[in-house]
């Protein structure tokens, strides 16, 4: 993803997430991602799980956006996203994917330290800074191939 793209993604995941926490209490915008040149996809949670009725709530906050782009709205899945370190707080101990402004990296959450989360995968730990990373998810263990 070019850098530019990124920082838009950002800007607006920002702007949505005022704009659905504001109106909607309890809901966490978790992530927001692109997903064409004119689409994206707003990943949200709430205290009490996401319906189809939440979902329908927030597109509705969204509605603004509706000229621009095409919305979709979706939980968090089993592949949940993480942005911010309370998102790698609650997964320390989880693997996770990531992908960042320079490259690739998967292991196991260590920490989620106020500017880096750090990754265990293979000797040493690595600390990749929060301000990096482009998208991240936890990695679904459930499912063996």
């Amino acid at each position: 993803m070019a850098s530019g793209q990124y920082e838009r993604e950002r800007e607006l995941q920002r702007e949505v997430a005022r704009q659905i926490e504001g109106a909607l209490p309890g809901v966490e915008v978790l992530a927001l991602e692109f997903t064409g040149k004119e689409r994206f996809c707003v990943y949200v949670d709430h205290p009490q799980g996401v319906d189809h009725a939440l979902c329908v709530r927030v597109t509705e906050v969204l509605h603004p956006y509706l000229d621009k782009y095409s919305v979709e709205v979706s939980s968090p899945g089993f592949e949940r996203p993480l942005r911010t370190k309370a998102h790698f707080e609650r997964a320390v101990g989880r693997a996770v994917r990531l992908k960042t402004t320079t490259g690739r990296a998967h292991g196991a959450v260590v920490s989620a330290g106020d500017r880096t989360v750090q990754v265990q995968n293979g000797a040493e730990p690595i600390d990749i800074p929060y301000d990096q990373i482009v998208r991240a998810n936890l990695i679904d263990e459930g499912t063996t191939g």
